[in-house]
Order: C-alpha cells, then structure tokens, then sequence
C-alpha cells in the first residue's frame, strides 16, 4: 500500500516544498523592493535639503554630494567608474571575488580594495560584459560608470527558470503517479475477477470429488482406471489449494520455512507427468544443490509464482517441443534465486518493460493477470523481486528472494 501511495506522497511534499519556499522568496524580495524604496526617500530628502539650503557652502555641499554617494553603495547596486583614461577609478557593491583566479560573489570592502586594479582580470571581463550589456553611463568630467544587476535582480532571472525546472518535475511526477495508480486499478480488478471466479468453482469441485470417490470406491474398476482416478485426485487437491490461494493475498505475509529443492521438485514432477511425451516432447525438470535451501515465505504463495512462471513456459512450448528447467540456487548477497528458463522464442523486445503490468500477454486469449500477480506475490508478500533476466534462448525468469 505504501508502495502504491508514494508518487503521491513525493508530489505532495515536492508541491507543498515549492510552495513553501516560494513564499520565503517573495517575502525576500518584497523586504529588499521596502528597502530600496527607503533608499530612495532619504536619497530624495537629501537632495530636497540640500537644495532648501540657499546659504550652505561649498563644503555643505560637497558633504551633501559625498552623503549621496554614499546611500548609492548602501543601494547593493554594483557600480565600476573608469576614468577618462579606462583605469579603474571606484567600485562599489561587486558581485565578484578573486579565489584561485575563478569569479564568486561577494561585495566585502577588502575585497573590494584587492580588486580596484586595472590588472585584474575578473574586475576587467566583468566591465566587459556590462559593456556589452549596454550598461554603461557617461559622466561628463569624471568618465564612465558601469552599472550592474543587484543581487535581487539576479535572482529575479533565474527563479523562473528554477521555478520551470521544478514544475516540470512535479508534472513527470505526477504523470508517474497517475500511470501507477491506473496500474494499481487494473491489478486490484483482475485480482477481484480472479476471487469470484475461484469463489465460482466450489460447487463443481465438489461435485467432481464425489463421482471421483465414488469411482475409487469401485472394486472391479481396470487398473488403467485406478491410475487415472489417482491423477484425478491429485488434481482436485491441487484445484481446491488454487481456488482458496487469493484469501492470502492482502493478509500479513507468512514467514514458514520452505524448502526450495523440494519445491522445484515437486512442482517439476507434476508438470512432467501432464505435458507431451510423443513426437514433440517437452522436457520438465528440476535442478537445485544437495544441500537443503530453506528460506522464510508462504510455501501456498510461492508455488503459485512457480506454477504461473512453468504454465507460460510450457505455452511458449506448445506445439514445438523443448525443455523448461526449475531451478533453485542461493545468492552472494544472502537470499536464495528461484529460476524459470525455457527454450522457446522467449519474449518479444517490445514487451520486456512492460511484461509485468496487469492486462500485458502474449497470448491471443490470455488475461494478461498471471505475471503481475506473481510479481505482487513476491514483492509484497515476499519483499523478494521478480525479473525478466537478459539470458537466453528463450525466457528466464528469476524470483529472488530474501533470506
């Protein structure tokens, strides 16, 4: 279920995390737009004093004018003034540092002073670039000033282009989420028609198991027909396990000790009893180490996966003949590795990445709900994996599972 719910879950943190420094953000920005406005009043009222006061000197003025220049750097507005000769003359509020000859922001008076030099190369490729700009004012008398982009402005120009780059995150995202759940709609349907259509077959499985009875009971009955009432048997218990195995489906997963070479075996020994033996044989067997392999699961569910996994085998087989091998082996990384592998045509390239999903089959009359099932069954029942692996001829298929 969490497995399900986390697209939606990322959406909404990744949403509500936009959001939320979004609003930080303007914030920000309507905190500086208040303070360069107060910037500009008190550059105002000093302009306004300076010229009620008629009988001020020309010292009065020049404190006024230097007053001035001063609420200018207090603006963050990077500034460069070059002399009529091109050198250099004052700078103010550069968003530029000198480390290991690389350009960084900063605006720190000692960094500064470093950089107030007609040799500096940073200092020089930024007038440059405000040159090309356009941004140059002249001064008649005093040269060329330079005016840059605040740090405000700089972020103005590239919060969209973040703000675009995440949208569109969250877009994908969504999309994924929306497929998933559709996904998910699909397995829950097919799961719902698999119940009622197990919950349908009760009524004749009993029926079937009383004239089965009935004919075991026989004592005059030919051998040939005891033989097939004990395959018959055998195929009504198998039949019954099948038709109670979705009540485990959705329930807390079982942890049993389950033997994986008896498993293959048996699984192997019935499917080898009821497949072609003329001219096109199929072979079916089972291989495993001599050593016991136990993991923990529920050995009801596992064998449905094997028993999914062998049925599509021995369908790509059909009418060609070949072999299907069940094998069971321990990993590296702890766990053990159920495999399914067949001769047969394996599956088609445009069905690989999709050959798990619910509805997905290469069979003209297939459901498409056997590989999805068994896919859910190990994931989250086994916290295991199902793969299609890229070995061939033919298809394999592992089931890795934990230890």
């Amino acid at each position: 279920m969490l497995r399900r719910a986390s697209p939606f879950l990322l959406v909404s943190i990744g949403v509500a995390l936009l959001l939320g420094w979004y609003v930080l953000y303007t914030q920000r920005v309507v905190r500086e737009l208040r303070a360069a406005a107060r910037l500009q009043g008190r550059l105002s009222s000093r302009i306004y004093s300076a010229l009620a006061d008629t009988g001020s000197s020309e010292g009065t003025r020049l404190q006024a004018l230097l007053d001035l220049a001063g609420q200018v750097r207090e603006s963050g507005v990077p500034l460069v003034l070059l002399d009529p000769e091109g050198n250099v003359a004052d700078t103010a509020n550069l968003p530029l540092r000198l480390v290991g000859g690389a350009l960084g922001d900063s605006a720190d008076s000692v960094t500064v002073q470093r950089m107030r030099t007609a040799d500096s190369l940073a200092l020089r490729a930024y007038v440059d670039a405000l040159d090309e700009r356009d941004a140059a004012i002249e001064a008649p008398g005093a040269g060329t000033v330079y005016i840059g982009d605040s740090q405000l402005v700089r972020g103005l120009s590239t919060i969209p282009i973040v703000q675009s780059g995440a949208i569109g995150l969250l877009l994908l995202f969504g999309a994924w989420g929306l497929r998933e759940r559709g996904r998910a709609e699909r397995e829950k349907v097919w799961a719902g028609m698999a119940r009622e259509s197990a919950h349908q077959l009760g009524t004749p499985l009993s029926s079937l198991a009383g004239w089965v009875e009935l004919l075991a009971d026989d004592p005059d009955a030919d051998p040939s027909v005891q033989r097939a009432v004990t395959h018959m048997q055998q195929d009504l218990a198998r039949l019954d396990r099948v038709s109670h195995r979705f009540e485990r489906i959705g329930r807390p997963p079982r942890r049993d000790a389950v033997e994986l070479g008896a498993l293959v075996d048996r699984l192997a020994a019935y499917f080898a009893a009821r497949v072609p033996q003329g001219s096109r044989k199929v072979i079916v067997r089972a291989e495993h180490p001599d050593d016991a392999l136990v993991i923990a699961g529920d050995q009801v569910l596992l064998e449905w996966v094997l028993e999914v996994l062998t049925k599509n085998a021995l369908d790509a087989l059909g009418g060609r003949g070949g072999e299907v091998v069940l094998s069971a082996s321990p990993v590296a990384e702890g766990g053990a590795r159920i495999r399914v592998r067949d001769d047969g045509p394996g599956v088609p390239k445009a069905l690989r990445k999709k050959i798990f999903e619910a509805g997905v089959t290469t069979k003209e009359r297939g459901w498409g709900i056997g590989l999805a099932l068994a896919r859910r069954i190990v994931e989250e029942n086994h916290g295991g994996r199902l793969v299609l692996a890229n070995e061939g001829p033919g298809a394999t298929f592992d089931v890795i599972l934990p230890g």
